[in-house]
């Protein structure tokens, strides 16, 4: 039996490690992975193998030969362009079509049990058998559900967190018979779990799923690849060491000389020929590779450390990656994170920060302080987006420096020439930072547009008016030290996820576009933004019978931008309004809850003694609005929903209502009764966006103050939302209080439960084996429905060790009795 070595990939997330060597090359306890792979392979009887290669195939090639150093027989099937996983194995065909073949990766590191593998395969008798394993963070693999017999019943791609319903990963290894060539064109870029097994599946052929006992690391990150060193020296992984184990955990190579008075404190390895001097300290989880020259008073800390490299008289390096050829000079520090690329020189008394990047073939110089990555590859987050675009605390996590790389990021992800929208809050901090943005847009090729100071829906339609995106920066939301950096599509919605992770894969390797001097961009401040934005929402939103319905209102600008459009609205309006706190307060761009609550109870006071219809009070960006009854009284953001719902379905009589899943159900109540449906959503503002560009789509809400009037926008408009609550109120004829009343109680009750990244990917699992055979609805996390109607819903937290849960009953205590059970199950799912 053959086997396939898929040795293809660029390994763009490893870089610079990866910018002079293929990924499959990497040294693991200075074997490469690929070896790992081979000698694993040769173990289980494998000897013929097809390695596939197409990104610096000759170096594999020269590497390897013919393979008859390792006792094998390797040849080679070169892609001239990538194929995909199941295209470059279509490509070795020739070699394989003659009998069962197992497929593996080269630039993983496992000690699977191959030999049980294809034996199961071969007892089932299936077309394709995939190899799975269970991991904490399923987000960056594909999740597969099989059933007790072995067969898989779903597979999903790179799932989000609210996506996830499993820890059971598809590892890259399968066992295939020949057929499988039928399914599998040419010479184009074909995947197997993205375009083969989802045929397969729907042909119904039998796919199987074998859960694999033992270890396996995918080397993708410098995480990763940090980490795999680790567990090889550990034991936790059984591949072959060379050298000797002098005391335990203690690897010496052949024909390395280590000082007896060198520290030397395993677990470690020390690679041929390599020379530790005297008075140098080596510790834990550290590999030095051949020929490694460590000089006296050197201290290594968990550093892996590549061929060739001298690492001068007391230097430092801890947690990093050292490339091949590389000179460390005196007392040069080089911290957790960093990676120094191949031949690189870097120089005396400089200190390399964490999470650095420094390319191949670059000096740093004697005594430099490096913080960011040298010349085009920086350090990439793991989560640059959050629930409101990119955020962070004011000049410590967001710098100047950091927003202008992430705007010339965004700039390189459009066209040269494009013109980007820019505005910002009222605050100090966002007007300093909007000015970076915009010096970085121009110096990428990009027109700018700038709004300036301008409530965010403005913003929104702005970009959506010939735009090729937008950028907003404004004060997070209930966090005065804290930014948000807004990125907008050319609808001036938020980025979707596809679109967030093409920006945080340009960022991560800071490959960005500059201008030739004559293609600088082009900088406008375009006037009447206000009076274009009023006109054209109160020539879309019904404001039918509001000229004579005599109806006064009370509204609350907050000191915010929403106050900048309020005068122009109002005055068309034909609207008796008494506008409260109207002017814009630098030192306030945001309020917390307290303060929200507090002018929200006086805005009732105002509201009651006036004998106005109702009270809107806006938040300080003008995108979500709060409601006051004609009593008085708070209306709760989540009956605010329900009561807006009501009025519209009331008048609307047919068409979708876009809401998202953690909404009560009694809102399915309302819009049924008035002939309308709900169509459930993700919690994603895009998701909400995606459905409120649906011509049948009458309104959309999210039960926290952000409502979508789609006759004049996709997004959350809080302007838009107050002209038609106002026009509906008119012709309705009806209070606040009255309707609020018609529409039964809801008793949805929420929680967070804290819950470590580790074992989020397992708490779903657990959560969907408890749901047993109870309804399950996987639009976003699991919500798992009962019998009697009631339901609770487990959500984790896309950011943050968090693990969101709802639950909703007839009242209070059978909601409470839910949200126990279900956190019960969280909790398990921990420990």
């Amino acid at each position: 039996m053959k086997a396939v070595v898929m040795a293809g990939g660029e390994g763009t997330r490893l870089r610079p490690m990866t910018s002079s060597m293929p990924k499959p090359l990497l040294p693991v306890a200075n074997r490469p992975i690929m070896e790992h792979v081979l000698r694993l392979l040769k173990r289980h009887g494998l000897n013929e193998t097809v390695v596939t290669v197409q990104f610096l195939a000759s170096l594999v090639k020269n590497y390897f030969g013919d393979g008859e150093e390792l006792g094998m027989e390797l040849t080679y099937a070169n892609e001239e362009k990538p194929l995909g996983t199941a295209g470059s194995v279509k490509n070795a065909e020739d070699a394989l079509k003659d009998d069962t073949f197992l497929v593996i990766s080269g630039d993983a590191l496992t000690d699977f049990d191959l030999t049980d593998l294809i034996r199961f395969h071969k007892e089932k008798g299936g077309l394709v058998t995939v190899c799975l394993t269970r991991v904490p963070n399923p987000l960056e693999f594909g999740i597969t559900i099989v059933d007790e017999e072995g067969k898989v019943e779903r597979f999903l791609e790179k799932p989000t967190w609210g996506q996830v319903f499993s820890d059971t990963i598809n590892t890259g290894i399968y066992v295939m018979e020949p057929e499988i060539f039928d399914y599998v064109e040419a010479d184009v870029s074909v995947d197997w779990s993205g375009d083969v097994f989802p045929q397969l599946m729907k042909e119904g052929r039998p796919i199987y799923g074998y859960v694999a006992e033992g270890y396996w690391e995918d080397v993708g990150t410098h995480e990763s690849y940090v980490k795999a060193q680790a567990d090889v020296l550990e034991g936790k992984v059984q591949v072959d060491m060379d050298g000797f184990e002098i005391s335990p955990g203690v690897w010496i190579a052949e024909g390395a000389e280590v000082s007896p008075d060198a520290v030397l404190r395993g677990p470690l390895y020390v690679g041929d020929y390599a020379k530790v001097e005297a008075g140098a300290e080596i510790r834990e989880h550290t590999v030095v590779g051949s020929n490694v020259v460590v000089k006296s008073g050197a201290f290594l800390h968990k550093a892996v450390v590549h061929d060739n490299v001298y690492v001068g008289p007391h230097s430092n390096l801890r947690g990093c990656v050292i490339g091949k050829n590389t000179d460390i000079m005196r007392s040069a520090r080089i911290e957790d994170g960093a990676v120094i690329g191949d031949e690189c020189l870097v120089g005396e008394e400089s200190i390399v920060q964490g999470n650095v990047r420094v390319y191949p073939f670059k000096t740093i110089e004697a005594g430099a302080f490096v913080n960011t990555s040298v010349i085009w590859e920086s350090r990439g987050q793991a989560h640059l987006f959050g629930a409101r675009g990119v955020t962070g605390i004011l000049n410590v996590e967001i710098t100047p420096e950091l927003v202008v790389r992430l705007a010339g990021a965004y700039a390189t992800t459009l066209k040269k020439g494009a013109t980007v929208t820019t505005a910002r809050d009222h605050s100090r901090g966002a007007r300093a930072l909007k000015r970076a943005v915009i010096s970085a847009l121009q110096a990428s090729a990009i027109n700018v547009r700038d709004l300036e100071n301008v409530p965010l829906p403005v913003a929104r339609q702005q970009t959506a008016r010939g735009s090729a995106g937008g950028i907003v920066l404004r004060t997070s939301p209930g966090v005065p030290d804290s930014v948000d950096i807004m990125f907008l599509d050319e609808r001036g919605a938020d980025l979707s996820l596809q679109q967030q992770r093409k920006l945080d894969r340009v960022y991560a390797r800071q490959e960005y576009r500059r201008a030739f001097p004559g293609e600088i961009g082009d900088l406008q401040f375009p006037g009447s933004v206000f009076d274009a934005y009023t006109g054209s929402m109160l020539r879309r939103v019904d404001i039918t019978g509001v000229a004579d319905s005599g109806l006064k209102v009370v509204v609350d600008a907050s000191n915010g931008s929403a106050g900048l459009v309020l005068p122009s609205l109002l005055g068309r309006l034909g609207v008796d309004a008494l506008t409260v706190n109207p002017g814009l307060d630098e030192s306030r761009p945001t309020e917390t809850r307290e303060s929200r609550r507090a002018g929200l109870v006086r805005l009732g006071e105002i509201v009651a003694s006036s004998r106005a219809a109702f009270g809107v009070r806006f938040d300080p960006v003008g995108e979500r609005i709060s409601l006051v009854d004609e009593r008085g009284r708070i209306i709760e953001d989540d009956r605010a929903l329900l009561v807006l719902l009501d009025l519209v379905a009331a008048e609307k009589r047919s068409g979708k209502v876009a809401l998202p899943v953690t909404t009560t159900r009694v809102a399915e109540q309302v819009a049924a009764y008035h002939g309308t449906q709900v169509e459930w959503t993700t919690t994603s503002p895009d998701d909400l966006t995606r459905v409120g560009r649906a011509e049948s789509t009458i309104f959309g809400g999210d039960g926290r103050g952000g409502f979508i009037v789609p006759e004049f926008s996709s997004v959350f408009d809080g302007s838009a939302a107050f002209v038609q609550l106002i026009g509906l109120v008119a012709r309705t004829q009806l209070t606040l209080s009255q309707i609020d009343a018609r529409i039964p109680r809801a008793h949805v009750l929420k929680r967070d439960v804290p819950t470590p990244w580790a074992v989020k990917g397992l708490v779903m699992r657990r959560v969907v084996e408890a749901a047993g055979d109870r309804q399950v609805d996987t639009t976003d996390g699991v919500r798992v429905v009962e019998a009697d109607g009631r339901w609770a819903l487990v959500l984790p937290d896309p950011a943050e060790a968090v693990t969101h849960l709802w639950a909703e009953g007839p009242d209070d205590a059978s909601a409470q009795a839910l949200l126990d059970e279900w956190a019960a199950v969280v909790d398990a799912g921990e420990h």
